[in-house]
């Protein structure tokens, strides 16, 4: 690694390690063309971490160059097995490095060093799940007359920018390279200005299994620069953005109003999660608890929006108090901590406004509510009962550990209530009754509903939004239609002359 683009860390769980700095590009690290850094901050403790070299249009037009080289060139001659292989050697050196990278994730985003373990182990599954498709995206024969014969191919889009946030930055790298590469893609791909440590040690793996120069890029840089630039470049046929819905607007009339290239959105959500009397209330206050809590409430799809029905509402809130008290939050690198801190000061300070909002407009503080100690941007469990439609903190996505909670009637007004908001990314049900879980589960307006459980994402399974959550779907073989443009080609058989 050229010198100057690393620097010697060290984490609570693996000690010293090598941190790189640069742009990832063509296989190596390298300085921004402007010489432009940016520091790292450490959410437990408000200390800068590092400083990492940022991108700006002059890299991404770099990092663009190169992939199209690559595309243009040995990319377009690796065989879909080989496309395959890497992948898979890929998904091996991130299970070999599971502890390294779990640590530098807690290190930059403040999350529990439990959960980032299970986030790199979900990469790796990932990652392995697309190199078993590389080889498996097929056209087909289709018979129309008998003089000629026509066939479908699937073809890859080209060079691909990608654009991911900072609450799962190794679970989004791993969600946007894997379908994009097995399908014959190439990659620019953008981390969050929050966290781009995770990243870039990942990147340096690109290199490790054995990826052609060009075929992955990663550049650290800020979403109005950098990802503007991705956004809006004439050479990327195709970009993919994980982040809010106002983002996600800007990026598709940049997307629109340049080449039109090609756009997939994964966006915000407010998600219901509904549980009726007849649940099981303490498997149903394990999940709900789940659902909102976990990652520190910085979850797109977490289920801040909690609807009881009214026969239970008293012992739930109760219950559900308790529940959330038993929450540990503290250090990230204690194996005991399920919450760490919020992400930045920023992010911190949004989530403290949204509960001084609901406190002011009359919701009931259950638990929770306040800032915990005086270092680092840690928030307690926040829990706010009788809350109405109308409320702030039940209309906006809060993105922090705070969730509301009000009562119902009938299914039918469970369905309705779940139904009213302007995003459509997920949602529960909670209920021993089969035909109320088939029957609210297919009303809801939710790319994802869960029945008795919350956030058990696979990579098998498809991952999108319904309204303003988003455009097109993540994982399973839907992502790969992402990522491929379908070609027709007609072939006329025999000498017959038109006409």
């Amino acid at each position: 690694m050229t010198l100057g683009l690393s620097v010697t860390l060290k984490t609570p769980h693996t000690g010293e390690y090598e941190q790189p700095t640069g742009l990832f590009i063509n296989n190596e690290f390298v300085k921004g063309v402007e010489g432009k850094t940016f520091e790292v901050i450490n959410p437990t403790d408000e200390t800068v971490i590092t400083s990492v070299h940022e991108a700006t249009e002059k890299d991404v037009d770099i990092a663009v160059a190169a992939a199209r080289k690559a595309f243009e060139g040995p990319w377009k001659k690796e065989s879909p097995e080989n496309r395959g292989k890497l992948l898979y050697k890929l998904a091996e050196l991130f299970e070999k490095n599971i502890d390294i990278l779990a640590a530098v994730e807690s290190l930059d985003n403040g999350k529990a060093i439990s959960m980032a373990k299970g986030d790199v182990g979900m990469c790796a599954g990932t990652l392995r799940y697309y190199a078993g498709w590389a080889d498996k995206i097929e056209g087909k024969v289709i018979e129309t007359t008998n003089d000629t014969f026509n066939y479908t191919k699937k073809e890859p889009i080209g060079v691909c920018g990608q654009i991911i946030p900072w609450n799962f930055p190794l679970l989004m790298w791993a969600w946007k390279i894997g379908p994009a590469v097995a399908a014959g893609n190439v990659v620019v791909l953008k981390t969050a200005e929050q966290t781009p440590l995770s990243g870039l040690v990942a990147a340096r793996l690109i290199k490790e299994a054995g990826f052609p120069p060009g075929v992955v890029n990663v550049l650290s840089g800020f979403g109005k620069v950098a990802g503007a630039a991705i956004s809006s470049h004439m050479d990327i046929d195709k970009v993919a953005f994980t982040g809010s819905t106002i983002v996600g607007r800007q990026i598709m009339k940049a997307a629109a109003s340049s080449n039109l290239k090609k756009v997939t959105l994964e966006l915000g959500g407010k998600s219901p999660n509904i549980v009726f009397a007849d649940a099981d209330i303490d498997n149903a206050i394990s999940w709900v608890n789940f659902g909102i809590f976990f990652n520190h409430g910085q979850c797109c799809c977490a289920g801040s929006r909690v609807y009881v029905q009214e026969e239970i509402y008293d012992k739930f809130i109760q219950k559900f108090k308790e529940r959330a008290t038993k929450n540990v939050v503290g250090d990230p690198f204690d194996t005991s901590t399920f919450q760490g801190p919020q992400v930045s000061q920023l992010q911190f300070d949004r989530v403290m406004s949204y509960i001084q909002h609901g406190k002011e407009a009359g919701a009931t503080v259950e638990t929770g509510g306040k800032r915990k100690g005086d270092k680092g941007y840690f928030i307690e469990p926040t829990i706010f009962s009788n809350v109405t439609e109308d409320m702030k903190i039940m209309q906006e996505e809060i993105f922090g550990p705070v969730c509301a909670i009000s009562k119902f009637k009938t299914k039918e007004e469970a369905i309705k209530v779940g139904n009213t908001t302007n995003y459509g990314l997920a949602a529960a049900v909670h209920t021993s009754n089969l035909n109320t879980a088939l029957e609210v589960s297919n009303a809801l307006r939710a790319g994802t509903v869960w029945v008795n459980t919350y956030n058990t994402l696979h990579h098998q399974l498809p991952f999108g939004g319904y309204k303003e959550s988003g455009i097109g779907r993540e994982l399973g073989e839907a992502a790969l239609e992402n990522y491929v443009q379908t070609k027709t080609v007609s072939i006329r058989l025999g000498d017959a002359l038109f006409g």
